[in-house]
This record gives structure tokens, C-alpha cells and sequence, in this order.
């Protein structure tokens, strides 16, 4: 349950907090309880990265959480209240977070998610379906759903993509911890940082990699990764890598872009 504002109504938990210079900063904002994941989580959530998948000018999302912890997975009065559910129901709420993840994998802008805390079962997810995530070194990770008789399945796509096979086998069956160091040697992580003045630092230093950079190019380029991941290399997708790159070089992004090249000058996205 969220806390409430000074008007006695429920206080969001997930905010777009800012969007400036093009860097949107979405905040998971329940500290209390660790910003664990509900069903109230899920729709906030689902609802930004609606907006923020069609938001002009946006050229990058980071992912920040208030409080100890990034996201502790589910919230326990959520979980209680599902131990009820009929099969029905259970899968309505599977679903809807489901759509969060697929949403937050896909969304066409890059996605820095920035760890200050533990990240433990569906937090652990959502760090897997950003593109770059760096967590401070005191950072802890699990995948603790077999102790509880249930199983990480609606993040299991990302986290086995962002992980491998060999340490999802390991990790999934015997729900341990781990700490950062771990993280990033699996591939969960991008980065481990010191401490939370090094976390902004590092977040700052992926924007300015980002702004320069044509965004529509960058968004391609993220679908690109999803199109040719475990295809097996025919002719079929060389024959749409081509395609790929030829339409790219047609596009106004792709013109401005040789053209500033060869003029020596930025290109009109760098400003």
C-alpha cells in the first residue's frame, strides 16, 4: 500500500519525475515499502512508458529508485491478496506484468537503469530489460521465487537473455544472493560503481554518450538487436541487414549525418 499525499489520496509510486534537455528520469518512489512491485506498481509504470515511447525530444530514460533498495520484487500485501486470486485472476495480474516488461525491453528510447540498492525477483527484472544498467558495489541480487513455491517466469525471458544460460540455471534453482561484482561478471550489470556520487557520475557520462547520437538511428539500432538475436545467419538476414542500412542511409537522419562528416561540422542533433 502507497502512502498518501497531504489531500489524503494515494501517493504515486512510480513517477515520471523530470524531463529535461531530452533525459526523462523515471523513479520508482516507495520507499517504505523497498518499491516493491503491485498491481497499483504495474499500472503506473505501464502508463509512463506509454507516454514516454511516443514522447518527442526524449533521446534518453534513466531509471532511478528512492530509498535502500531498487525494487525488493513483489510487495507482500500484493502477494497476499493473489494467494487468493482464482487461476483467472492470477493470470490478469501475470499478464499485466508481462506488458511492463515487454514495454520497458522495447521501449525505442535507451534505458539507463541506475542501481543504488538490492534488486531482488521482478526488480532484478526490470533491471535485465534496460539497455545499461550500473549498480553501486554494495548492490545485491536473487531470484528467490523457488523458496516461496513459485518461479520467476514473466521475467525469465529478459533475465536468462541478460544473464545466460549457465548462470539463470544456477541462480533460478538455488535462489542465493549475489552481490554486484557477480552481477557484472554474468552480464546482469554493465558497470559497478563505488557509491552513489560515482552512480550520478556514471549516469551523467552515459546521457552525454547518448546525446550524441541521432535518435532514431539509436532506436533502430535497439530494434536491430531483437531482430537479428538467434537467427541463424541466411540469406534471409542478410537480405534484411541490408535492407536495414540502405533504408537508414535514406532517411534525413542518414543524410544530415554523412553530411556533417564530410563537412567536418555537428551533425543538428548535437546542437
Amino acid at each position: 500500500m502507497s502512502d498518501t499525499n497531504g489531500n489524503g489520496e494515494a501517493k504515486p509510486v512510480v513517477v515520471l519525475e523530470a524531463t529535461e534537455d531530452g533525459v526523462a528520469t523515471v523513479l520508482l518512489d516507495n520507499p517504505g515499502l523497498h518499491n516493491a512491485i503491485s498491481d497499483v506498481f504495474i499500472e503506473e509504470f505501464t502508463d509512463i512508458l506509454d507516454d514516454l515511447a511516443v514522447a518527442d525530444g526524449v533521446f534518453a530514460v534513466l531509471l532511478r529508485s528512492t530509498g535502500k533498495s531498487f525494487c525488493a520484487g513483489a510487495d507482500l500485501n500484493w502477494m497476499k491478496r493473489a494467494s487468493s486470486y482464482s487461476r483467472e485472476e492470477n493470470l490478469e495480474d501475470a499478464e499485466a506484468m508481462g506488458a511492463l516488461l515487454q514495454k520497458l525491453c522495447f521501449l525505442p528510447k535507451p534505458t539507463v537503469a541506475l542501481v543504488q540498492g538490492p534488486a531482488y525477483g521482478g526488480g532484478l527484472g526490470i533491471v535485465s530489460c534496460c539497455d545499461v544498467a550500473v549498480a553501486v558495489k554494495s548492490a545485491s541480487f536473487t531470484l528467490s521465487e523457488v523458496k516461496l513455491g513459485l518461479l520467476p517466469a514473466t521475467i525469465s525471458p529478459y533475465v536468462v537473455r541478460a544473464m545466460g544460460l549457465r548462470a539463470a540455471r544456477r541462480y533460478f534453482l538455488t535462489a542465493e544472493r549475489f552481490d554486484a561484482a557477480e552481477a557484472l561478471r554474468n552480464g546482469l550489470i554493465t558497470e559497478v560503481v563505488e557509491d552513489e556520487a560515482a552512480l550520478e557520475a556514471a549516469a551523467q557520462r552515459y546521457v552525454e554518450l547518448l546525446r550524441a547520437n541521432a535518435p532514431g538511428a539509436v532506436a533502430d539500432s535497439k530494434q536491430l538487436i531483437f531482430d537479428v538475436i538467434d537467427r541463424p545467419i541466411d540469406d534471409d538476414l542478410v537480405a534484411m541487414t541490408a535492407a536495414r542500412i540502405a533504408d537508414r542511409r535514406a532517411t534525413e537522419e542518414g543524410k544530415e549525418g554523412i553530411a556533417a562528416f564530410l563537412d567536418r561540422r555537428k551533425p543538428s542533433w548535437k546542437g
